[in-house]
């Protein structure tokens, strides 16, 4: 049995991600794509369209030295939704992050049309980003 195209494109953009090759992202994405990102800390608050979610992105690359990664480990796709469990690493001068975190979004027109980035631990990211 084959993959689902949206959960096949959800690896490819998360191997993108991986590669540093945010400029090929631009293709899994709606663009007026809403980004929600939680928490009390520098990266909280939702994120408007490709641009705003592409600054998201350079500032936390920025704020953790370039070595945030986000490490897919499980993910599931269908028409309308995708859900992925990953762990987000990484360091901020003597400060470091290792935590699970799972990825919500919704589907439209096999591009995502909105992000949830849901911590579990969130105290440990506000922590880390604050």
């Amino acid at each position: 049995m084959s993959e689902h195209p949206n959960l096949q494109r959800m690896r490819m953009a998360y191997e993108a991600f991986d590669k540093g090759d945010l400029a090929a992202l631009d293709d899994f994405w709606q663009p007026d794509v809403r980004w929600h990102e939680p928490g009390d800390n520098e990266l909280s608050g939702t994120y408007e369209g490709r641009d705003a979610v592409l600054g998201l992105f350079a500032r936390t690359m920025e704020l953790t030295e370039g070595s945030f990664s986000v490490e897919l480990l499980q993910a599931c796709a269908d028409d309308e939704h995708g859900l992925a469990l990953v762990r987000l690493t990484g360091h901020r001068g003597d400060r470091h992050l290792s935590t699970l975190s799972a990825h919500i979004v919704r589907y439209s027109d096999g591009k995502v049309a909105e992000f949830w980035e849901a911590p579990t631990d969130q105290a440990a990211g506000d922590a880390f980003f604050g």
